[in-house]
């Protein structure tokens, strides 16, 4: 186990590394893919390493890391109005991803957490926010009204005023002609009901 320390090392700046990440990396040291397995069941063991999903693995205990496992991805939905300032009450992490994946609620570190998948052409409207020591991919305010109405989630009428003040307009037009055809009509029909002309 000579090795924890600079696989520790190496690994614990990133927020979430992969099975293959870490074969690469002991391979470079000439180690074997049989003590991978050893070291990653000692440190899970140690409960140093906290496993998030199938080959995905990580060294801190934050709940916010979670995402990286389902690259590419951003928060988005309550847990993006909930960094925006927009929502008070405490709400999961909402990772979005384009992947294929197992949706729904999912659990990391005793914290519950929701996957959803998006369409790749919806895959846009995101800002890198600083959270403790990583940059986080959050929807925006704006791409956050889509995406609710993307998956028809239902608005309070306080949400819908909170939008109302904090949306730009500018920048809301500029995403709603990304929107594909298929889904652009319903969801611009939606948003002109809640803002009026915009």
């Amino acid at each position: 186990m000579r090795h924890i320390k600079e696989f520790r090392d190496h690994f614990s700046k990133q927020p979430v590394f992969s099975i293959n990440e870490a074969k690469i990396f002991l391979r470079k040291k000439g180690i074997t893919p049989s003590y991978l397995h050893q070291l990653i069941h000692y440190l899970l063991k140690k409960q140093e390493l906290r496993r998030i999903s199938r080959g995905v693995y990580t060294f801190h205990d934050d709940v916010s890391v979670v995402g990286f496992a389902f690259k590419p991805f951003y928060y988005g939905l309550e847990d993006a109005l909930s960094i925006h300032g927009l929502w008070e009450q405490e709400s999961n992490p909402v990772v979005i991803t384009i992947r294929k994946v197992r949706t729904g609620v999912r659990s990391f570190n005793g914290r519950n957490y929701i996957v959803r998948h998006i369409a790749k052409q919806m895959f846009f409207g995101y800002e890198l926010v600083r959270y403790s020591e990583f940059w986080l991919p959050v929807a925006t305010v704006e791409k956050t009204l889509i995406d609710f109405l993307y998956f028809r989630i239902s608005l309070s009428n306080e949400l819908l005023q909170a939008f109302g003040e904090r949306v730009d307009r500018e920048r809301l037009k500029e995403l709603v002609l990304k929107i594909p055809e298929k889904h652009k009509n319903r969801i611009a029909a939606k948003i002109s009901s809640i803002l009026g002309d915009f």
